[in-house]
C-alpha cells in the first residue's frame, strides 16, 4: 500500500500546520480543579501558533492557571479525514506588540460576545494523523 491509500498515515508537523491553517475550529483542553475542561474555540494559525480571542471567564482561566494545554481540529470528506493534536504552552496577550501583531491574523469572534483576550498556543509537540476511507478488511472470522 503506498501513502495515499494506507488506512492511517503519520503526518509531519508542517503537514499538520498547513491543514489547520485551513480551518478554523478546533477544541481547547484545559485542567481546572482536576477535571479536564474543552472549550470549542475559532482560531487562525499565525506564524506556527495557534492563535485565539477569549472573553473572561472559566477557559480563560483555565488558560491562565494551567499553561500547558492541549489543541485539537479536524476535518474530513467523503474519501478521506484528518485529525491534528497541538500541545503546547499558551499565554494570554498582553504586550501592545503583541497584541498588535494579533490584531493583524483577522481572528474576530463567531457569536455576538465581547472577547478581549488573544490567547497564542506555542506548540511543543504536533501530532497528525490522516485517515483514508473504505471498508473493513475480512477479518477471516466468520460470525457463529
Amino acid at each position: 500500500m503506498d501513502a495515499d491509500t494506507k488506512p492511517v498515515s503519520t503526518l509531519t508537523d508542517q503537514e499538520s500546520l498547513e491543514l489547520l491553517s485551513g480551518v478554523h475550529l478546533g477544541r481547547l483542553v484545559t485542567v481546572l480543579g482536576g477535571q479536564a475542561e474543552i472549550f470549542p474555540v475559532n482560531f487562525v494559525v499565525q506564524r506556527g501558533t495557534i492563535l485565539f480571542r477569549s472573553a473572561e471567564g472559566t477557559k480563560l482561566f483555565g488558560t491562565v492557571m494551567n499553561e500547558k494545554v492541549l489543541f485539537e481540529a479536524d476535518d474530513h470528506n467523503v474519501v478521506e479525514g484528518w485529525s491534528v493534536i497541538v500541545r503546547g504552552n499558551a499565554e494570554v496577550l498582553y504586550s501592545s506588540e503583541d497584541i498588535e501583531e494579533a490584531e493583524q491574523a483577522g481572528l474576530y469572534p463567531w457569536i455576538a460576545t465581547l472577547k478581549l483576550r488573544y490567547v497564542r498556543i506555542t506548540p511543543t509537540e504536533v501530532s497528525g494523523r490522516r485517515f483514508v476511507f473504505g471498508p473493513e478488511p475480512d477479518s477471516g472470522h466468520v460470525p457463529g
